[in-house]
């Protein structure tokens, strides 16, 4: 009798992360729109959308014409506002590249980026399309590999790792049929990054844009990743890459050679180990699917360390962009949530964060605005402040077994013992944060 011939091993797959951007896709939304300002330079952000101006305007220039919202690509350029024109404390959203030229970037203010690029063409956000658009190209993207992270309107992490094809030259072959799949259902297009981890892979995303793909293998690590400048990495903000440089730490590829104590001593026990990890391309995160979320959060880091009073319009209209953007990712993903907190980091890298834990759950955009606004009153907003972000937790998704009413209504709040010192002056800083 015959023993059996014993199988080798099947060998362990590598792990292949991707991490897929979305090319300028709140412009990219809109030229689907207006085709006919492709090429031109276009900043996305600012009010409400005034189509029903627009069309005012041409049927007055073209009264034998019948305008309707089926005829927007042909309304012609010149009928588009500029950016020239703008008055008001607005914040652009993104831009073409061909705005982008000129040097006017995301989150960047309206009139500076009007001092930029003046005859740029200024769009308003549409959410409810940017929205529609965004579940289109990310179903598209669970078709052809099911283990997505969601990181937002325009970008996720894809895990290739066991996905059919997903080793095949490296991730390029996926990475190239997603592509063209969401070029199909969506007519826009996206760039992708594949390497070992998410840390590694968001950064070779930005490798080759517009449209491209890059791929980073853990041998590359010195030769494509530490000739970068340590703002590449993700979680380095302006204030730390400035600290870094004041001691001589330009590239990704200085910072690792830092001991690792040295960096704890200087960047604190937390942030320190973490760069020394990150220099490294150390980073063992999974892909997190949306069933797995216990918060939702949305974080900014300014170019510039803003203090409460000097700057309170321009904290204003983050803080309550921050609320709404935490309130539209509950919402397009369908949960609710009832802890609701901030987060600050000071110019001394010092963090606070601040919560309160409602009686009921919510994903309303007002509500989260307020709560926020009271945790807020609750930390010190007299020194100046380099990050702040929004946080929602403890979340459920509606209908679900044990979940109470959604109820949108305010609830009292005892602080705990760490946090109950309440900043009565920050009343008059921000008074508009209890409503």
């Amino acid at each position: 009798m015959l023993s059996p011939v014993s199988q080798p091993p099947s060998p362990t797959p590598t792990r292949r992360i991707a991490h897929l951007d979305m090319d300028a896709f709140f412009a990219s939304v809109e030229l689907l729109r207006y085709p006919q300002l492709k090429g031109l330079p276009v900043v996305i952000g600012g009010g409400r959308r005034r189509e029903d101006d627009m069309f005012a305007r041409l049927r007055e220039a073209y009264p034998e014409r019948e305008w309707t919202g089926a005829e927007l690509d042909r309304i012609p350029v010149e009928f588009f506002p500029r950016l020239e024109s703008y008055v008001g404390r607005g914040v652009a959203t993104t831009a073409t590249y061909a705005a982008r030229q000129f040097g006017v970037g995301s989150a960047m203010g309206l009139m500076k980026a009007a001092r930029l690029c003046p005859q740029a063409i200024l769009l308003p956000v549409d959410f409810e399309e940017m929205r529609r658009i965004s579940r289109l190209f990310k179903n598209t993207i669970r078709e052809i590999a099911p283990v997505v992270e969601d990181r937002g309107v325009d970008e996720v992490y894809i895990d290739f790792t066991h996905v059919p094809g997903g080793q095949r030259e490296n991730g390029r072959v996926l990475a190239r049929l997603i592509q063209k799949s969401i070029f199909q259902a969506t007519g826009l297009t996206c760039s992708i990054g594949v390497a070992p981890n998410k840390l590694i892979a968001k950064m070779a995303s930005e490798f080759n844009k517009p449209n491209g793909i890059s791929i980073v293998q853990t041998d590359d690590l010195q030769g494509l990743i530490w000739p970068l400048p340590c703002r590449k990495i993700n979680g380095v903000g302006p204030k730390a890459d400035a600290k870094l440089q004041g001691h001589g730490i330009h590239t990704i590829g200085e910072l690792a050679q830092r001991e690792r104590g040295w960096l704890v001593e200087h960047f604190g026990k937390s942030y320190g180990a973490w760069l020394h990890e990150v220099s490294w391309g150390r980073d063992d995160r999974p892909v997190q699917t949306e069933s797995e979320p216990v918060s939702m959060s949305r974080e900014t880091t300014f170019e510039r360390d803003l203090h409460a009073v000097r700057d309170r319009a321009a904290l204003g209209t983050i803080f309550t962009r921050l609320c709404e953007q935490v309130a539209e990712d509950l919402s397009s993903k369908g949960y609710a949530g009832k802890t609701i907190g901030v987060k600050l980091r000071y110019d001394n890298f010092q963090i606070v964060t601040r919560d309160v834990t409602l009686d009921h759950f919510t994903s309303d955009a007002a509500t989260i605005r307020r709560q926020a606004g009271l945790c807020l009153k609750r930390v010190d907003l007299d020194r100046r402040i380099r990050l702040l972000g929004v946080r929602v937790g403890k979340l459920v998704k509606p209908g679900t077994e044990g979940e109470p009413p959604a109820v949108y209504s305010a609830s009292p709040h005892t602080p705990t013992p760490r946090d109950k010192t309440r900043h009565d002056h920050n009343d008059l800083l921000f008074p508009e944060l209890d409503g």
